[in-house]
Protein backbone atom coordinates (compact mmCIF):
# COMPACT_ATOMS: atom_id res chain seq x y z
CA UNK A 1 0.00 0.00 0.00
CA UNK A 2 2.48 2.57 -1.08
CA UNK A 3 0.06 5.19 -1.82
CA UNK A 4 -2.09 5.07 1.46
CA UNK A 5 -3.60 8.47 2.34
CA UNK A 6 -2.07 9.86 -1.02
CA UNK A 7 -4.12 11.74 -3.53
CA UNK A 8 -3.76 11.78 -6.87
CA UNK A 9 -4.98 13.21 -10.45
CA UNK A 10 -4.78 11.76 -13.46
CA UNK A 11 -5.43 13.13 -16.20
CA UNK A 12 -6.93 10.98 -19.40
CA UNK A 13 -8.45 8.58 -16.81
CA UNK A 14 -11.04 7.11 -18.30
CA UNK A 15 -9.54 5.00 -20.81
CA UNK A 16 -6.42 3.23 -22.15
CA UNK A 17 -3.19 4.16 -19.94
CA UNK A 18 -4.92 6.88 -18.06
CA UNK A 19 -7.39 4.30 -16.59
CA UNK A 20 -4.85 1.31 -15.61
CA UNK A 21 -3.23 3.92 -13.64
CA UNK A 22 -6.20 4.79 -11.87
CA UNK A 23 -6.63 1.27 -10.91
CA UNK A 24 -3.44 0.62 -9.66
CA UNK A 25 -3.23 3.94 -7.04
CA UNK A 26 -6.22 2.91 -5.89
CA UNK A 27 -5.00 -0.32 -5.77
CA UNK A 28 -2.43 0.67 -3.84
CA UNK A 29 -4.19 2.77 -1.56
CA UNK A 30 -4.40 6.15 -3.36
CA UNK A 31 -8.13 8.34 -3.84
CA UNK A 32 -7.77 9.44 -7.15
CA UNK A 33 -9.19 11.97 -9.13
CA UNK A 34 -9.70 11.89 -12.96
CA UNK A 35 -10.33 14.15 -15.79
CA UNK A 36 -11.30 13.20 -18.93
CA UNK A 37 -13.27 14.93 -22.08
CA UNK A 38 -15.02 11.35 -21.67
CA UNK A 39 -18.08 11.45 -19.63
CA UNK A 40 -19.75 8.26 -19.94
CA UNK A 41 -15.88 6.50 -19.63
CA UNK A 42 -15.35 8.47 -16.37
CA UNK A 43 -18.60 8.42 -14.81
CA UNK A 44 -18.24 4.48 -15.03
CA UNK A 45 -14.74 3.87 -13.56
CA UNK A 46 -15.61 6.02 -10.76
CA UNK A 47 -19.05 4.75 -10.35
CA UNK A 48 -17.41 0.74 -9.89
CA UNK A 49 -14.52 1.93 -7.87
CA UNK A 50 -16.45 2.25 -3.89
CA UNK A 51 -15.73 6.30 -3.95
CA UNK A 52 -12.02 5.80 -4.43
CA UNK A 53 -12.07 7.32 -8.02
CA UNK A 54 -13.63 10.66 -8.45
CA UNK A 55 -14.35 12.04 -12.37
CA UNK A 56 -14.45 15.81 -13.23
CA UNK A 57 -14.69 16.55 -16.90
CA UNK A 58 -11.57 18.06 -18.23
CA UNK A 59 -10.77 19.42 -21.72
CA UNK A 60 -6.52 19.84 -21.13
CA UNK A 61 -6.83 22.10 -24.04
CA UNK A 62 -8.47 24.62 -22.06
CA UNK A 63 -5.91 25.91 -18.90
CA UNK A 64 -8.77 26.80 -17.25
CA UNK A 65 -10.32 22.91 -16.89
CA UNK A 66 -6.89 21.95 -15.56
CA UNK A 67 -6.75 24.66 -13.06
CA UNK A 68 -10.20 23.69 -11.95
CA UNK A 69 -9.39 19.80 -12.08
CA UNK A 70 -6.12 20.54 -9.50
CA UNK A 71 -8.34 22.72 -7.24
CA UNK A 72 -10.98 19.72 -6.72
CA UNK A 73 -8.09 18.07 -5.81
CA UNK A 74 -6.75 20.10 -3.44
CA UNK A 75 -10.27 21.04 -2.01
CA UNK A 76 -10.90 17.14 -1.03
CA UNK A 77 -8.17 16.89 0.77
CA UNK A 78 -4.62 18.07 -0.83
CA UNK A 79 -2.91 16.51 -4.04
CA UNK A 80 0.65 14.36 -3.95
CA UNK A 81 0.74 12.78 -6.99
CA UNK A 82 -0.57 13.83 -10.80
CA UNK A 83 0.17 11.58 -13.64
CA UNK A 84 -0.10 13.99 -17.11
CA UNK A 85 -1.78 11.59 -19.55
CA UNK A 86 -4.59 12.92 -21.50
CA UNK A 87 -3.70 12.59 -25.49
CA UNK A 88 -4.29 11.83 -28.56
CA UNK A 89 -2.62 10.91 -31.95
CA UNK A 90 -2.95 14.60 -33.13
CA UNK A 91 -2.48 15.82 -36.55
CA UNK A 92 -1.29 13.11 -38.58
CA UNK A 93 0.03 15.23 -42.10
CA UNK A 94 3.51 15.78 -42.35
CA UNK A 95 5.88 18.51 -41.98
CA UNK A 96 5.94 19.66 -45.53
CA UNK A 97 1.82 19.32 -45.36
CA UNK A 98 0.93 20.20 -41.98
CA UNK A 99 -1.10 23.41 -41.25
CA UNK A 100 -0.56 26.11 -38.58
CA UNK A 101 -3.48 25.45 -36.72
CA UNK A 102 -3.43 21.71 -37.00
CA UNK A 103 0.40 22.09 -35.20
CA UNK A 104 -1.11 24.23 -32.45
CA UNK A 105 -3.89 22.28 -31.88
CA UNK A 106 -1.88 18.66 -31.09
CA UNK A 107 1.25 20.83 -28.77
CA UNK A 108 -1.74 22.23 -27.40
CA UNK A 109 -3.13 18.62 -26.18
CA UNK A 110 0.25 16.47 -26.23
CA UNK A 111 2.76 19.73 -24.65
CA UNK A 112 0.92 22.46 -23.08
CA UNK A 113 -1.57 20.74 -21.33
CA UNK A 114 1.71 18.73 -19.40
CA UNK A 115 2.85 22.48 -18.78
CA UNK A 116 0.18 24.08 -17.50
CA UNK A 117 -1.11 20.59 -15.28
CA UNK A 118 2.93 20.95 -13.88
CA UNK A 119 2.36 24.65 -13.63
CA UNK A 120 -0.97 24.28 -10.92
CA UNK A 121 -0.31 21.16 -9.74
CA UNK A 122 3.11 22.30 -8.29
CA UNK A 123 1.99 24.90 -5.63
CA UNK A 124 -0.55 22.63 -4.13
CA UNK A 125 1.94 20.48 -3.82
CA UNK A 126 4.97 22.85 -2.09
CA UNK A 127 2.36 23.62 0.25
CA UNK A 128 1.72 20.10 1.17
CA UNK A 129 5.94 19.65 1.81
CA UNK A 130 6.01 18.67 -1.88
CA UNK A 131 4.87 15.53 -4.69
CA UNK A 132 5.61 13.29 -7.31
CA UNK A 133 4.34 14.35 -11.57
CA UNK A 134 4.62 11.73 -13.97
CA UNK A 135 4.64 13.11 -17.94
CA UNK A 136 3.64 10.75 -20.78
CA UNK A 137 6.11 11.02 -23.49
CA UNK A 138 6.57 7.94 -25.72
CA UNK A 139 9.19 6.28 -28.21
CA UNK A 140 8.50 8.35 -30.25
CA UNK A 141 10.49 11.53 -28.84
CA UNK A 142 13.41 9.41 -29.01
CA UNK A 143 13.44 8.87 -33.24
CA UNK A 144 11.76 9.11 -36.53
CA UNK A 145 9.10 6.79 -38.11
CA UNK A 146 6.95 5.91 -34.80
CA UNK A 147 4.54 8.65 -35.02
CA UNK A 148 3.36 11.60 -36.78
CA UNK A 149 5.55 14.66 -36.86
CA UNK A 150 3.75 16.49 -34.55
CA UNK A 151 2.88 14.08 -32.28
CA UNK A 152 6.84 13.01 -32.36
CA UNK A 153 7.87 17.34 -31.50
CA UNK A 154 4.96 17.31 -29.00
CA UNK A 155 6.35 14.47 -26.93
CA UNK A 156 10.16 15.00 -27.39
CA UNK A 157 9.46 18.13 -25.56
CA UNK A 158 7.64 16.18 -22.61
CA UNK A 159 10.83 14.77 -22.12
CA UNK A 160 12.39 17.86 -21.97
CA UNK A 161 9.72 19.96 -19.46
CA UNK A 162 10.62 17.07 -17.37
CA UNK A 163 13.90 17.73 -17.11
CA UNK A 164 13.65 21.45 -16.53
CA UNK A 165 10.48 21.59 -14.44
CA UNK A 166 12.42 18.97 -12.47
CA UNK A 167 14.86 21.20 -11.73
CA UNK A 168 12.68 24.10 -10.97
CA UNK A 169 10.72 21.99 -8.69
CA UNK A 170 13.56 20.53 -6.63
CA UNK A 171 13.72 23.20 -4.03
CA UNK A 172 10.15 22.41 -3.40
CA UNK A 173 10.33 18.53 -2.95
CA UNK A 174 8.53 18.02 -6.08
CA UNK A 175 10.36 15.28 -8.30
CA UNK A 176 9.04 15.14 -11.78
CA UNK A 177 10.02 12.21 -14.33
CA UNK A 178 8.27 10.52 -17.35
CA UNK A 179 6.97 7.52 -18.66
CA UNK A 180 7.90 6.41 -22.17
CA UNK A 181 5.55 3.23 -23.94
CA UNK A 182 6.29 1.53 -26.68
CA UNK A 183 3.87 -0.37 -28.67
CA UNK A 184 0.99 -0.40 -26.34
CA UNK A 185 -2.39 -1.46 -27.13
CA UNK A 186 -5.17 1.13 -26.54
CA UNK A 187 -7.62 2.78 -28.55
CA UNK A 188 -5.49 5.81 -29.81
CA UNK A 189 -4.40 4.37 -32.92
CA UNK A 190 -7.92 3.38 -34.10
CA UNK A 191 -9.68 6.57 -32.75
CA UNK A 192 -6.66 8.53 -34.76
CA UNK A 193 -8.36 6.78 -37.86
CA UNK A 194 -12.04 7.70 -36.75
CA UNK A 195 -12.57 3.45 -36.16
CA UNK A 196 -15.85 2.76 -33.86
CA UNK A 197 -17.51 -0.46 -32.51
CA UNK A 198 -16.64 -3.67 -33.98
CA UNK A 199 -14.88 -2.49 -37.37
CA UNK A 200 -12.37 -0.87 -33.96
CA UNK A 201 -12.12 -3.94 -31.74
CA UNK A 202 -10.89 -6.12 -35.07
CA UNK A 203 -8.46 -3.37 -35.71
CA UNK A 204 -7.23 -3.58 -32.36
CA UNK A 205 -6.91 -7.41 -32.53
CA UNK A 206 -4.64 -6.67 -35.85
CA UNK A 207 -2.85 -4.20 -33.85
CA UNK A 208 -1.94 -6.26 -30.80
CA UNK A 209 -1.06 -9.44 -33.12
CA UNK A 210 1.29 -7.08 -35.03
CA UNK A 211 2.63 -5.75 -31.85
CA UNK A 212 3.79 -8.68 -30.60
CA UNK A 213 6.40 -9.20 -33.49
CA UNK A 214 7.69 -5.20 -33.17
CA UNK A 215 9.69 -5.84 -30.03
CA UNK A 216 12.16 -8.45 -28.43
CA UNK A 217 9.42 -9.03 -26.07
CA UNK A 218 6.64 -11.25 -27.77
CA UNK A 219 3.69 -10.02 -26.56
CA UNK A 220 1.81 -6.74 -27.06
CA UNK A 221 2.28 -3.60 -24.71
CA UNK A 222 -0.15 -3.04 -22.02
CA UNK A 223 -1.54 -0.33 -20.28
CA UNK A 224 -1.08 -2.01 -17.09
CA UNK A 225 2.69 -2.33 -17.87
CA UNK A 226 2.87 1.88 -18.27
CA UNK A 227 1.04 1.66 -14.75
CA UNK A 228 3.24 -0.59 -12.90
CA UNK A 229 6.05 1.99 -14.50
CA UNK A 230 4.02 5.35 -13.05
CA UNK A 231 3.34 3.83 -10.16
CA UNK A 232 7.09 3.27 -9.00
CA UNK A 233 7.80 6.73 -10.42
CA UNK A 234 5.38 8.32 -8.65
CA UNK A 235 6.66 6.09 -4.94
CA UNK A 236 8.60 6.37 -2.32
CA UNK A 237 10.78 3.78 -3.90
CA UNK A 238 11.77 6.44 -6.34
CA UNK A 239 12.14 9.19 -3.98
CA UNK A 240 16.08 9.92 -5.47
CA UNK A 241 14.87 9.47 -8.76
CA UNK A 242 14.08 12.93 -10.45
CA UNK A 243 14.14 14.34 -14.05
CA UNK A 244 14.63 11.35 -16.12
CA UNK A 245 12.68 8.76 -17.88
CA UNK A 246 11.58 4.99 -17.89
CA UNK A 247 11.29 3.34 -21.32
CA UNK A 248 8.57 1.01 -21.37
CA UNK A 249 8.80 -0.82 -24.87
CA UNK A 250 9.48 -4.37 -24.53
CA UNK A 251 13.05 -3.40 -26.26
CA UNK A 252 12.04 -1.70 -29.06
CA UNK A 253 14.77 0.90 -29.23
CA UNK A 254 17.51 -2.00 -28.27
CA UNK A 255 18.58 -1.30 -31.95
CA UNK A 256 17.84 -1.88 -35.37
CA UNK A 257 15.89 -4.86 -36.13
CA UNK A 258 18.72 -7.05 -37.13
CA UNK A 259 19.77 -6.76 -33.45
CA UNK A 260 17.22 -8.94 -31.91
CA UNK A 261 15.81 -11.02 -35.25
CA UNK A 262 18.19 -13.43 -36.50
CA UNK A 263 15.80 -13.73 -39.88
CA UNK A 264 16.51 -10.08 -41.08
CA UNK A 265 20.10 -9.07 -42.38
CA UNK A 266 22.17 -6.52 -40.21
CA UNK A 267 24.95 -3.97 -41.67
CA UNK A 268 27.69 -6.37 -40.46
CA UNK A 269 26.55 -9.52 -41.77
CA UNK A 270 25.42 -8.05 -44.89
CA UNK A 271 29.51 -6.92 -45.05
CA UNK A 272 30.60 -10.28 -44.01
CA UNK A 273 28.21 -11.95 -46.80
CA UNK A 274 29.41 -9.47 -49.58
CA UNK A 275 33.08 -10.21 -48.17
CA UNK A 276 33.04 -13.55 -48.53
Amino acid sequence: MRFQGKRAVVTGGASGIGRATALRLVEEGADVLIGDVDIAGGQELAETSNGRIRFQKTDVTQAADIEALMAAADAAGGLDILFNNAGAAGARDKIDEISPDDWDRTMSLLLRSVAMGIRYAAPLMAKRGGGAIVNTSSVSALGSGYAPTAYSTAKAGVLHLTKVAAADLAKHNIRVNAVVPGFITTNIFTSALGLEGAVRDHVNGVIAQTAAHAQPVQRAGRPEDIAAAVAYLASDDASFVTGTHILVDGGMLIGTRASWDDSVPGLFSSLEAAAS
